[in-house]
This record gives C-alpha cells, sequence and structure tokens, in this order.
C-alpha cells in the first residue's frame, strides 16, 4: 500500500470568493470583458493566468474544480467536461490523428468500447482490444502506429484491477502514453503517481456521488491540458462539451467528502462481498482474497480507503440474475438502475446494460457472464439488514440455501 493521501490535497485546498465567500460565487456568464483591445489578443494567443475570454474555453468556477481535481489525481493540471465520454474523447482525438492506433484493454465501460470499435474507424484510427493483464498480449499489439495504451484502473465490470505501474514501463519503452480511466477508484488509486500520463473520470459516479448531474474531467501535464483546450486546435475548445458552471460548483462542494463517502462504501462493500461468499455465491471482489487482483491492489492502493464499493454476483443466467434484481429492489435493498457511486445501492446486469455494445461472443471471452450483476454499494449505516435483505432474495432465487 501506498501512504500517499489524496484527501488532505482536498483539505488543504482553499478557495476565497470574491466577498469573502467559503463556496465561491458561480460564474454565470458566457463571455467575459477585456480592459483594453491588446490583453484580448494576446489571449488569442496563449493562456493568461486569470483572464478568461469565454466560457468554452475556461470558466472560473470550473477552474476552481479542474484545479481541485489535479491535487485530488496528483497532476499537473486537469480540465472538466460535460460527460465522463467527452473526457475520453477529447483526450483521444487529441492524441491521435488518422492512421494512428490504440492498444486498449477489452474490459472496460461498454460506451467507450462503443466509441472506440463502432465510432473511431470513421476517422481512421484503429484500436486493438487485448487482455491487459497479459503483457506480452499488450507488447505484440503495439506498433509503430501505436499512440495510446488505455485501460481502467477497476475494471467495469468485471473488476480486473490495472497493473498500471507495468503498464506504464511499457508505454514508456515505446514513447507512448498511458491512459487511465480512474472512475471506480477515485482515492483509492493514484495512477499518475503509479506512471499513467492521463487520467480520466466520469465525475457523474463517485466524485460527485449523488447522481443529479453528468460530468467527467481530465488530469495530466500542463502541457496537455494546454493543448486540449487551444484555441485553434485543442479538442475541448473545439468539440465544446462544456460543463455547466452550477453543476461544477455542486461538485466541487461533492468532492470534499469523497473520502468519508468512499470509506463507508469500501466498508460496506467488503463486509456484504465476504458474508455473500460464505454462502457459496461467486463474488467478485478486489478486497476478497479470492480475487485475482488482490494482491495487485493491495500494492498500488493508498492506505486508509478500502478496496472499492463495486461488487459482482454471477447468477449464472440472464433469467436469474433479473429475479434477484427484482426481488432486490422490492426488498429495498435499493434501485436497479445503471451508473454508480451513489448514496443508494445501485443494481443491474452489465450484459443487457451498460456493457450491451460489446458483441455477445467477446463477452463471454472476457469472462462477462449473461447472468452477472452488477452491485454499487451505498451508504446504508446498518449493514447487516441489508446484508440479511440480500440472503432473503439469494434464497428465493435458488443462489444459495
Amino acid at each position: 500500500m501506498h501512504h500517499y493521501d489524496p484527501s488532505i490535497e482536498i483539505q488543504d485546498y482553499l478557495v476565497f470568493g470574491e466577498y469573502g465567500d467559503v463556496n465561491p460565487s458561480i460564474t454565470d456568464s458566457s463571455t467575459y470583458t477585456f480592459l483594453n483591445p491588446q490583453t484580448m489578443n494576446e489571449l488569442f494567443e496563449h493562456e493568461i493566468e486569470g483572464c478568461f475570454l469565454y466560457s468554452r474555453h475556461w470558466n472560473p468556477t470550473n477552474k476552481y474544480l479542474a484545479d481541485a481535481l489535479a491535487r485530488l489525481e496528483d497532476s499537473e493540471a486537469a480540465i472538466v467536461t460535460a460527460s465522463g465520454m467527452a473526457a475520453i474523447s477529447c483526450a483521444i482525438v487529441q492524441l491521435c490523428n488518422s492512421g494512428d492506433e490504440i492498444v486498449s484493454s477489452r474490459t472496460i465501460y461498454g460506451g467507450t468500447y462503443a466509441f472506440f470499435k463502432n465510432f473511431l474507424p470513421k476517422f481512421g484510427i484503429t484500436v486493438k482490444f487485448v487482455n491487459t493483464q497479459d503483457l506480452n498480449a499488450v507488447k505484440k499489439a503495439i506498433t509503430k502506429k501505436t499512440k495510446v495504451i488505455y485501460c481502467e484502473a477497476v475494471s467495469n465490470p468485471l473488476l480486473e484491477i490495472a497493473d498500471i505501474p507495468k503498464l506504464s514501463q511499457v508505454a514508456n519503452n515505446h514513447d507512448i502514453k498511458l491512459m487511465v480511466d480512474n472512475t471506480f477508484s477515485p482515492i483509492m488509486i493514484s495512477p499518475i503517481r503509479l506512471g499513467a500520463h492521463i487520467v480520466v473520470h466520469s465525475l457523474t459516479k463517485y466524485i460527485n456521488g449523488t447522481s443529479d448531474c453528468v460530468a467527467g474531467c481530465v488530469c495530466s501535464t500542463h502541457e496537455f491540458i494546454s493543448q486540449l483546450t487551444d484555441i485553434n486546435s485543442g479538442a475541448s475548445m473545439l468539440l465544446g462539451p462544456v460543463l455547466d458552471s452550477y453543476r461544477a460548483a455542486s461538485i466541487m462542494k461533492n468532492i470534499h467528502s469523497l473520502h468519508i463517502r468512499i470509506k463507508k462504501h469500501s466498508e460496506n462493500a467488503q463486509y456484504l462481498a465476504e458474508h455473500i461468499e460464505k454462502l457459496g455465491c461467486k463474488v467478485f471482489y478486489p478486497g476478497l482474497k479470492s480475487h485475482s487482483g488482490h494482491k495487485l491492489l493491495k500494492e498500488i492502493m493508498n492506505d486508509g480507503f478500502g478496496f472499492g464499493g463495486m461488487l459482482a454476483i454471477d447468477a449464472g443466467t440472464t433469467e436469474k440474475a433479473n429475479q434477484l434484481m427484482a426481488k432486490m429492489q422490492i426488498e429495498k435493498v435499493g434501485y436497479l438502475a445503471v451508473s454508480l457511486g451513489y448514496f443508494k445501492t445501485l443494481f443491474s446486469s452489465p450484459g443487457h446494460s451498460t456493457s450491451s455494445e460489446i458483441p455477445e461472443d467477446e463477452r463471454k471471452a472476457m469472462g462477462l457472464s449473461e447472468g452477472l450483476v452488477r452491485i454499487s454499494i451505498g451508504l446504508d449505516n446498518d449493514i447487516k439488514k441489508t446484508y440479511e435483505r440480500i440472503k432473503k432474495c439469494l434464497i428465493e432465487v435458488g443462489l444459495c440455501k
């Protein structure tokens, strides 16, 4: 485990509002005035600290949040976007041109998979999907055209753990970038400290934590973030995935409780995973010794935040999975809904929802069962009662005795 504590970086981030307000005023403006034409002309040529041009480029409220996220990920800089997919797509198109290639983990979020497989080829960008747990497979897939290795720190939905230090070494040996989606493991894992060059998030999930907005971010070097926001060639500037400043202010407040929430999510998930596994069910949770990535995660994780709030149960068949989810909602375990990181428990069947974009044969190849139920564990105060409710559902469906 690492002793780096990102929560201290957030704790020490003090932003004083224009009137001394502890919650800085929300900048509700699309454009900004200049005291002289020369400054405006100069800003079109290069970024000037403290000067704002147009909110598609930068907004003060969004800049506060971006700076906080850079602290969270220990990156030099960051930019916020209107969704996690916007963050991924902007970063990718900034890095890749027609004719370039990407080597991607095969176990990734279905939306990312669809973007890579169905959308990028329209622009001449090829993506090779490999088992990134196998470093030799990654190395074999790299060619002179490869620009990026892409993976998720904790994969969706199988919860595989990426060996970021080793993938970084491979990337550096080939002078390419390692991009890591850290949506499932904010504050738990610090990919940039482990060697990643770019980190992306769906802020919609754990970082915001209240399922009331859609947002994303890219964390990287000053150089790369400046490239993304460049007025003439920046993907985020020209494609325009602008996060609303009111939403940025809301996420900014929620990020200060992230460390408390992640600890509770992890504590509850650990309890449920251990007890459900004892019932004889097939459980995927990196906090279990039976999980293939348990040892690796212990080596790369930040100490004190647990193993995360996501677990999965293999119900065997689609029918059993559907029965289990329906019963859990009736028993008030939580909601049958996609997404994660909410204060209530959410569950879905990835093969028929968030991973449905992946062809069935490829889902089988990666080990994604038709009966897999992905569960985002909530902040329940009485987790023993939650367990008893889940146990009742498992018994009624016939998954345990």
